[in-house]
C-alpha cells in the first residue's frame, strides 16, 4: 500500500488549496452577511456569493469531484478524492461551492448507481449540474433509527402508484430553497420473509401533495442556515411507480450503497476539521502569553499539541487505508475499516477542537472563532450515518468471524 500522493492528485489538490485560500475564505463573511437567520425556514435565501463561487468553480472544472466517473464526475478515484475533501472539511461553504456536499454527494451516486435512465435525466442531470438540491428521507423520530429495520414509514404500492406515509426528521437541506427533490425510504413489504426486502427508496418531489415541513431542528442552538435538518411529515403521498429506484424491495441494498462512500466523504472532511483546530490551537497558544512564557508551552499543552498531531497522522491513515481499498476490493471487503474511521474520524476531531477550545479560553466558545460550531458539527457526526456503538458493534463482529 503506498499512501504517497500522485502527481495528479498532488495537481488536484494546488487547484483546490488555490481555490479555497483566494476565492472562498475571502468570501466566507460575504457568505454569512447575505444569510438570513432563525428558525423560519421559509424566509430562509440562497447567498448570491454561494452561486457565485460556484460557477467560478464549475468554470475552472472543480466540479463533482467525488463521483469516480469520468462522464458524471470527474473520475477520480477514493485515495485521489480523499486528500481534496480534506481540503473542503478546513472551511465550511467550501464543499457546496464544489458541488461536493452531503447530502447530494450521497443522493448523486445513489442515482448513478441505481437510477434508472429518465430518473438520472429528471434528477441526476440537475443535481450534478448544481441547478438544485436535495434531501435523504430516512430518520425518523418514533422509533430507535440506529436499527434501520424499526422503520415504521411505509411506501405501499396500490396499482400504478406508491402511496408514502409516515414522519422523518433529521433531514437534511430540506430547508434550502433550492431543494426539490427527496429520497424516502419506507417499508413497502411489511410481511415479507427477509426483514432486507421488506423497503424500497422513492423519490419524492418536495412540492407534492401530502409533503410537509413541520419545522426545522437546531443542533447545538445553530440551524445551519440555509440547509437545515428538518421534520417532514408524509400523508398520502401519491406518486408513480416508476419513482421508486431500482423496483420494490431493494432500499437496503441501496442504502449500503449509498451510505459507503458517504460514511468516508464525512471522514476526509473531519481530518480537514481536526487540522484546522490543531492550527488554530497552536496560533493561539503562540500568540498569547501568561506567567511569562507563552500558553503553547505552559502545563500540558504541548502534550496536547503533540498528541493532536499524533492521532491526525493515525485517522489520515485509516482513512487513506479504507479509500484505498473502496477503490481495489470495492465497499463491501472495506466495511470494517469504513465504520472504523467512522468512529475514530470524529472523536479525534472532537478531541482537538475541545483542546483548542480550552486553549482560547472564552474566545473559544463564543461566535468569534468557528470553533463552537465546528464542535456542534462535529459532534453530530457521532451520530449521522450510524451512531458509534453499530459502527463498533460491526466491526466487533467481523472481527470475530475470523476466529470462528
Amino acid at each position: 500500500m503506498d499512501f504517497g500522493y500522485s502527481a495528479k492528485t498532488r495537481e488536484w489538490m494546488k487547484r483546490v488549496g488555490d481555490f479555497i485560500d483566494n476565492r472562498i475564505i475571502p468570501a466566507s463573511e460575504k457568505f454569512e452577511e447575505q444569510l438570513v437567520k432563525g428558525p423560519d425556514f421559509r424566509n430562509w435565501v440562497q447567498p448570491e456569493i454561494m452561486e457565485q463561487l460556484k460557477a467560478e468553480a464549475k468554470a475552472e472544472g472543480l466540479w463533482n469531484m467525488f463521483l469516480p466517473d469520468n462522464e458524471y464526475g470527474a473520475g477520480l478515484t477514493n485515495l485521489q478524492y480523499a486528500p481534496l475533501a480534506e481540503l473542503m472539511g478546513r472551511e465550511r461553504h467550501a464543499p457546496e461551492v464544489f458541488n461536493c456536499n452531503a447530502p447530494d454527494t450521497g443522493n448523486m451516486e445513489l442515482l448513478w448507481k441505481y437510477g434508472s435512465e429518465e430518473q438520472k435525466e429528471q434528477w441526476l442531470k440537475p443535481l450534478l449540474a448544481g441547478d438544485i438540491r436535495s434531501v435523504f428521507f430516512m430518520t425518523e423520530p418514533g422509533v430507535a433509527s440506529s436499527d434501520a429495520t424499526n422503520m415504521a414509514a411505509t411506501c405501499i404500492v396500490e396499482g400504478d402508484e406508491v402511496v408514502l406515509n409516515g414522519c422523518k426528521w433529521w433531514s437534511s437541506n430540506v430547508g434550502h430553497p433550492n431543494a426539490r427533490i427527496g429520497i424516502f425510504m419506507g417499508v413497502s413489504d411489511p410481511l415479507g420473509e427477509d426483514r432486507h426486502r421488506r423497503h424500497s427508496m422513492v423519490l419524492v418531489p418536495l412540492d407534492t401533495p401530502g409533503v410537509k415541513i413541520e419545522r426545522m431542528l437546531p443542533v447545538f442552538n445553530e440551524y445551519h442556515e440555509p440547509e437545515g435538518h428538518g421534520e417532514v411529515t408524509f400523508n398520502n403521498v401519491r406518486l408513480p411507480v416508476s419513482n421508486i429506484i431500482a423496483g420494490p424491495g431493494r432500499g437496503f441494498e441501496i442504502a449500503q450503497g449509498r451510505l459507503g462512500p458517504g460514511r468516508i466523504h464525512h471522514c476526509m472532511r473531519t481530518i480537514g476539521v481536526a487540522e484546522k483546530a490543531l492550527e488554530l490551537m497552536c496560533r493561539r497558544g503562540l500568540e498569547r502569553s501568561a506567567f511569562r512564557d507563552s500558553l503553547a508551552r505552559l502545563g500540558g499543552n504541548p502534550d496536547k499539541i503533540a498528541n493532536a498531531r499524533t492521532d491526525i497522522e493515525m485517522a489520515r491513515l485509516l482513512t487513506l487505508k479504507a479509500a484505498w481499498m473502496m477503490d481495489t476490493v470495492g465497499n463491501k471487503a472495506a466495511m470494517s475499516e469504513i465504520s472504523q474511521i467512522k468512529v475514530v474520524a470524529p472523536n479525534v476531531a472532537l478531541r482537538i477542537l475541545d483542546e483548542a477550545i480550552q486553549i482560547h479560553g472564552g474566545m473559544g466558545v463564543s461566535n468569534d472563532t468557528e470553533l463552537a460550531y465546528l464542535y456542534g458539527a462535529i459532534r453530530t457526526l457521532r451520530l449521522a450515518d450510524g451512531p458509534d456503538e453499530v459502527h463498533r458493534s460491526l466491526i466487533a463482529r467481523l472481527e470475530l468471524k475470523k476466529y470462528r
